[in-house]
Order: C-alpha cells, then sequence, then structure tokens
C-alpha cells in the first residue's frame, strides 16, 4: 500500500512537470559515403574582424528572433558569436542525441524555466545562424542549439565580431563535407 501511496504521489508530481524532450532525426540529409581522401582533415581561413557589435535584448524578447533581426539590420553576412549574458524566462534548445549517421537530434523545452545566459557562441555563414547557448540554473548547467522560444528574462548582451562578406565559409557548416 505505502509503494503505491508513493508511486501515486510521483505520478501526479511528474504529470504538473513542464520540461518536454523529443528525439528526431537531423533535418540534414546526410551521405552515407566514408571520408574522402581529398577533403582535408581541417580548413583553415585567415581573416580579421571587421567591427564589434554588441546587442542588448530587453525584457521577453525571443532571442533567436531578436538576434536575426539585429544581424540583418546590421549588414552581418559572416561573423562569430563572442560572447553572451543575461538570463531568460522560457527555454528550447536541441542537442545531439546519438554517435552515429545519421545523427537525431533532441529537443529540450521549458516554458516555465528561468535560467542565467552563461555563454553563447557560434556563427553566422552567409546570414545563416548557428548560435550555440549555454545556460544556469541553481542545480546544474547545460546547453546546446538556440531554437525558437527562449525568451529574455532580464537582459541579454551578446558580442558578435563581423567578418568580411566575401569570407568563403560554405563548407564549415556541412556535414557532408568529409
Amino acid at each position: 500500500m505505502r509503494k503505491a501511496i508513493f508511486l501515486a504521489v510521483l505520478v501526479s508530481f511528474g504529470a504538473g512537470a513542464q520540461v518536454t524532450r523529443h528525439d528526431t532525426e537531423s533535418p540534414q540529409t546526410f551521405s552515407p559515403k566514408p571520408n574522402s581522401p581529398d577533403v582535408p582533415s581541417a580548413i583553415a581561413v585567415t581573416t580579421q574582424f571587421e567591427r564589434v557589435v554588441i546587442l542588448r535584448f530587453k525584457y521577453d524578447v525571443e532571442l533567436l528572433e531578436g538576434l536575426q533581426e539585429a544581424v540583418k539590420q546590421n549588414k552581418i553576412k559572416n561573423g562569430v558569436i563572442l560572447a553572451a549574458a543575461g538570463s531568460v524566462r522560457n527555454y528550447q534548445l536541441h542537442q545531439v542525441a546519438n554517435r552515429t549517421l545519421p545523427s537525431k537530434l533532441s529537443f529540450v523545452k521549458d516554458p516555465t524555466g528561468y535560467a542565467d545566459l552563461i555563454s553563447m557562441n557560434g556563427y553566422i555563414m552567409d546570414g545563416k545562424m548557428h548560435p550555440h547557448i549555454t545556460l544556469a540554473t541553481a542545480d546544474k548547467a547545460f546547453g546546446g542549439h538556440l531554437e525558437p522560444g527562449t525568451t529574455v528574462f532580464t537582459f541579454a548582451i551578446v558580442t558578435i565580431g563581423v567578418l568580411p562578406d566575401n569570407l568563403d565559409m560554405t563548407q564549415f557548416d556541412s556535414s557532408n563535407y568529409r
């Protein structure tokens, strides 16, 4: 009887949980071919920042949408996301969920989960965003690829190093360039 009551209490607490997680195949199409000896193990590009843009987002701004708008307004074609600080009042991100091709993604969403924004890094390649975030609560730090559904709480500051428009980064974000 005690076990049944304990299980009922656990189930009732679990039913009210806000955090959801679902796994899915990556939307990218992966080639089943093995690595090519014609593709170098690493690509190196030497460049310099043209300028540094520091963005501040206010309360209740959807962070990914705000980043995309700011990148467009500031005419950033290529860039490096260098840093971020602030807090969020909910979040959604995805992480890799396996270690063999094709890749699977695990989406984590908490519409009531507040957290400190500890860092953000990533790239802007030909106008396409690839931001990763690290968040922290009192109990844990976690992170992944920023998804729509992450809303600023107190504020968010993001620093972007702007690279030249003519920089060719087409292979950097391609999983099939191997």
